[in-house]
């Protein structure tokens, strides 16, 4: 993979890792400050591991 793509690749809210776009992932706006998109990964999603919204620090589930 070029750095280019990994560079545009989002990361999981829960554990940084990057999603690549096969991966059953999902993306949402953050419940609280509804600005920030919030990435999460298959395996989080499957684990119910908390996110963190980088804008305005909400934690969820």
């Amino acid at each position: 993979m070029s750095d280019e793509l990994l560079h545009m690749l989002p990361k999981c809210g829960c554990c940084g890792k990057l999603i690549s776009p096969d991966e059953r992932s999902v993306k949402f706006i953050c419940p609280r400050c509804g600005e920030a998109v919030i990435w999460r990964s298959e395996k989080c999603r499957m684990f119910v591991r908390h996110y963190t919204c980088a804008r305005c620090g909400f934690v969820g589930p």
